[in-house]
């Protein structure tokens, strides 16, 4: 341990421990624009690019990056002197120089950390001015991206590179040209960019946010011609109650029914419906690639892995094309879940398709990408129309003047609202594989579980393994979240060295529950923490917490589908990929 002083009081830290992070194990927050560190997941930004975080130390003449500077013993640190505050002030000044002043009309406005600096720093003039950049913009289906607006803090680099292994983004020119943007500053659209949005959750200001799709929505649900039909995410209820003030973790189930009822939906369905259908799918899809393996077929695929995820999606089709037999083929719960909405749902209604608007509401920015796919449409119409984010959920129910917090909880319309627990866990890291263990476990054995959780697969390490006993068989499962540790994985397929039967991944760190879509947390690992435990409770509190025993999903199979993997179900919830390669 390092023992040293900060601001007069004594700190002790482990050796190479960072004057920022040995500051804030006391509780005293150096700001900082270019760090973020999201403990797990070793995003660390490029260290000493902004110097906002600079403080003064006895015995060194000039001021020292915290983000930077390794403790030492006997160390003494101010971080609040006269000259550390005046130093600060006009390193935030010199950034102010070349910056759009549009900030009431920024969507990042209210969540730019670069406007809570110029708060704190009690800026109220802009006393240099220069030559503004002029830089690139481009507006995909998921991600709208101003680089007027970067700050070249790195964040977002750092978080493709070095957590995704994605590596779109690096600087790109030199000098005051200076910009972040993929390789020759070619577009999103013309990389390996997965829309993963990761850049969008780390940029501290309005340089990259998600694209909008709340006008769109507000003109739907004033259409007279139009059903307009939502279904939230599993992660949403555990989240958008940090966008009104609740502590992160709060489950807001009810009230998310009921504002989305208050915003004009005219049905208000759920996802979780659709996550008890794909571990239908993709759990007989399991047993049935388990059984050829076993039976000694040396052409079947084995790991099976999730689909879930569309950045995971992307990313495998633009990097593994040698291995699109491996990922499972079935669609991910909300296209699932649009597929029988615009089928079995609007039959039974008497609702053309061309009339039905379905919505969803998720954590992620790439289902915004994944709508929009050409296998997932029929005649050019979509089984799901577009997404929204958790974020512009939020905005929306407090643009419409709904007091989010004083709603009644409401249930989910049926039949298409009714769920498992298993459901519930599908926005955590693992969760896609506990809710698959307890349906295959019993559907292989023909017995009931005597125990229901695997915790063998939770938690937050990045690869998690373990051995599941299936009437004798070991069943070898694996874990992974953030892409760079699918990546691993990846590797290890190819190479043929991966020992495993079953693998989940997500793209995100955490899984859904740390979407990019979600609430901003500026790397609050606590918040994360929150989110997973209430994804748990959430499992915990439903009465039945196994897909294969839920009641309007049996029901969905005798009237429609048949049977897990018939020649419906492969019509309507199963999909193929493409080799994505740039070339």
């Amino acid at each position: 341990m390092i023992n040293l002083t900060i601001d007069n009081r004594p700190v002790s830290v482990p050796k190479g421990t960072s004057v920022l992070d040995a500051a804030a194990s006391v509780g005293i927050a150096i700001p900082a624009l270019c760090h973020i560190d999201l403990k797990g997941t070793c995003v660390k930004s490029s260290p000493a690019s902004c110097r906002i975080c600079v403080v003064e130390i006895d015995g060194r003449r000039n001021l020292a990056p915290s983000c930077a500077t390794m403790v030492t013993e006997g160390m003494v640190v101010h971080t609040n002197s006269a000259r550390v505050v005046r130093a600060r002030k006009t390193v935030a000044e010199l950034i102010l120089s070349d910056h759009p002043n549009d900030c009431l009309t920024c969507p990042k406005c209210n969540h730019c950390e670069l406007q809570q600096l110029v708060t704190r720093f009690n800026i109220r003039e802009m006393p240099y001015k220069g030559e503004q950049s002029n830089r690139k913009k481009e507006q995909t289906v998921s991600i709208t991206r101003n680089m007027d607006k970067c700050i070249l803090c790195r964040r977002c680099e750092s978080v493709c590179n070095n957590v995704q292994t994605v590596g779109v983004l690096g600087a790109v020119r030199r000098g005051f040209d200076t910009t972040i943007a993929p390789t020759f500053d070619r577009m999103f659209s013309e990389t390996d960019c997965t829309y993963c949005g990761q850049c969008v959750a780390v940029c501290p200001t309005g340089a990259l946010i998600e694209h909008d799709n709340t006008d769109r929505l507000l003109e739907d649900l004033n259409n007279p011609d139009k059903i307009v039909v939502a279904q939230p995410a599993p992660a949403v209820r555990v989240a958008l109650g940090e966008e009104f003030g609740l502590q992160p973790g709060t489950i807001v189930t009810g009230k998310l029914a009921a504002s989305l009822r208050a915003l004009g939906f005219d049905y208000v369905f759920d996802t979780d419906f659709a996550a008890d259908l794909t571990i239908m799918e993709e759990g007989a899809e399991i047993l049935q690639r388990l059984k050829a393996f076993l039976g000694g077929d040396k052409t079947v695929k084995i790991p099976i892995m999730t689909s879930c995820c569309p950045a995971w999606v992307n990313f495998f089709e633009h990097n593994y094309p040698d291995l699109l037999e491996y990922p499972s083929s079935a669609k991910s719960p909300a296209q699932m879940f649009g597929a029988i909405a615009k089928t079995y749902w609007a039959q039974k209604m008497g609702i053309p398709r061309e009339k039905l608007v379905v919505v969803s509401v998720m954590p992620c920015l790439a289902k915004k990408y994944e709508c929009e796919r050409d296998e997932f449409k029929v005649n050019g119409n979509p089984d799901v129309d577009y997404s929204i984010s958790t974020r512009e959920l939020a905005r929306l129910i407090k643009r419409s003047n709904i007091d989010f917090l004083k709603l009644a909880d409401q249930d989910f319309d049926k039949p298409l609202g009714e769920s498992s627990g298993a459901a519930a866990i599908f926005g955590a890291t693992g969760g896609v594989m506990e809710a698959a263990l307890r349906t295959v476990y019993e559907v292989y054995t023909g017995k009931t579980l005597p125990k229901i959780d695997f915790t063998e697969v939770r938690g937050l390490e990045g690869i998690k393994e373990a051995t599941i006993d299936l009437a004798g068989f070991p069943l070898k499962v694996c874990v992974a979240h953030t892409l760079g540790n699918a990546r691993i994985i990846m590797d290890k397929l190819r190479a043929g060295e991966l020992d495993y039967h079953v693998v989940e991944v997500m793209a995100c760190p955490g899984g859904c529950i740390d979407g990019a879509g979600q609430p901003y947390h500026h790397g609050d690992v606590d918040i994360i923490k929150a989110r997973v435990k209430a994804i748990y409770d959430e499992d915990a509190g439903k009465p039945i917490r196994k897909s294969h025993e839920n009641p309007d999903i049996q029901k969905l199979y005798k009237e429609f589908l048949g049977e897990p993997l018939s020649e419906r179900s492969h019509h309507l919830l199963h999909t193929h990929y493409f080799d994505k390669t740039i070339k």
